[in-house]
């Protein structure tokens, strides 16, 4: 006997929320000039730009705790090839984003530099781990199991003298021993050579996998609330603070990082998005001050596609140069080099916005 999901209007703008705000963040006019708060941190630190993705992180785990519902977080043969289909269509799509970049500059067949990991990989990778361990673990024990990932991590990178960017980085190590030099998108120049580097790396994504299952955690004390929202408030807002302070408390020990996804990044950012998610529900299901939400609700609804949408519009608009004739022939002389910047990337938002709006009209929803 299957369940039916329960659904939250506002974990849909808070995914919209997200999905708009990488796409803001990973589109400026120009990368020289952005304003701070997009922008990500260098290395140890937060920024407004770090919390989007795991924010979007934490809100898939939740939602794959709904969905696992239907299968009564049973590991069968059907559920898990399900799990894994859609972990391979992730991973694939972010592959060919990668591929389709390297293509439209006339490297069509160069597939020894093509960069395999990415935002997509990530998430595919997260939600298949973190699925399977849901499912094995009939929904229990979720947040025992990131827990101990977190830890783990945190002591993995602290023993191997891993948090500061150097030759012995285990994170850099290993990604460029599985995946090669070539296909690292970042480097670092240190003391004794050049660290090749990828913040969507295999190691890491340990701290991903844990931020999903914090979110799945999220989701079943929202199930536990039995739909009444003030419930689901109080429960999810103590969580989010508990995130949020044990996070800035292990920051002393493991710094907050985005790129090595580290463990008090997971726990901070997850404690953001619990509160924010909490202010949303107060905001939207208690109170119904829906109408501002609404360009966001279309986000929410087909974020995947949109993201990748997107990132082909993007490398489309670099390719025929539109991106630097309008930035340049029309923004900079009225706005400045840093208004000219954040205001293409809020035109191109627009741009992907409206598609998504046509498809929430017509209730077209593209699952990935």
């Amino acid at each position: 006997m299957t369940k039916k999901s329960t659904r939250l209007f506002s974990l849909d703008v808070l995914r919209g929320i997200t999905i708009a705000g990488m796409i803001l963040v990973n589109n400026p006019g120009n990368y020289g000039s952005v304003f701070k708060p997009l922008k990500h941190a260098s290395w140890d630190g937060l920024t407004v730009a770090d919390l989007i993705f795991p924010f979007f992180m934490f809100i898939m785990g939740i939602s794959m705790f709904l969905s696992l519902r239907k299968f009564n977080f049973e590991l069968t043969k059907d559920s898990f090839f399900k799990v894994i289909k859609r972990t391979v269509l992730i991973f694939l799509v972010g592959y060919v984003l990668n591929w389709f970049e390297h293509a439209c500059w006339g490297n069509y067949f160069n597939f020894e530099n093509i960069r395999i990991l990415g935002v997509m990989q990530r998430l595919a990778i997260a939600y298949g781990v973190a699925a399977i361990i849901g499912m094995a673990l009939k929904g229990k024990y979720l947040i025992w199991v990131s827990g101990a990932i977190l830890l783990f991590y945190a002591l993995l990178i602290k023993f191997t003298g891993s948090e500061t960017v150097n030759l012995t980085n285990i994170v850099s190590a290993l990604d460029v021993f599985i995946l090669g030099e070539s296909r690292m998108c970042t480097q670092f120049a240190v003391e004794g050579g050049v660290l090749f580097f990828d913040p969507e790396g295999l190691l890491s994504a340990l701290g991903s996998i844990a931020q999903v299952l914090l979110g799945a955690y999220c989701g079943k004390l929202i199930i536990e609330s039995k739909k009444d929202n003030h419930k689901i408030i109080e429960k999810i807002s103590i969580f989010g603070i508990i995130l949020l302070f044990i996070g800035l408390l292990m920051n002393y020990g493991f710094p907050i990082n985005k790129s090595l996804w580290s463990s008090s990044f997971v726990l901070t950012t997850s404690g953001f998005a619990t509160l924010f998610l909490a202010l949303l529900i107060w905001i939207i299901d208690v109170n119904n001050y829906k109408k501002w939400s609404n360009p966001f609700e279309c986000f929410g609804v087909n974020p995947l596609y949109l993201y990748v949408q997107a990132s082909l519009l993007a490398t489309i608009f670099n390719m025929f140069g539109i991106k630097d004739l309008v930035c340049d022939a029309c923004l900079l002389p009225c706005f400045g080099a840093y208004g000219a910047s954040f205001l293409w990337a809020v035109l191109f938002v627009v741009l992907n916005w409206i598609p998504g709006y046509i498809l929430y009209r017509n209730k077209i929803y593209i699952k990935l």
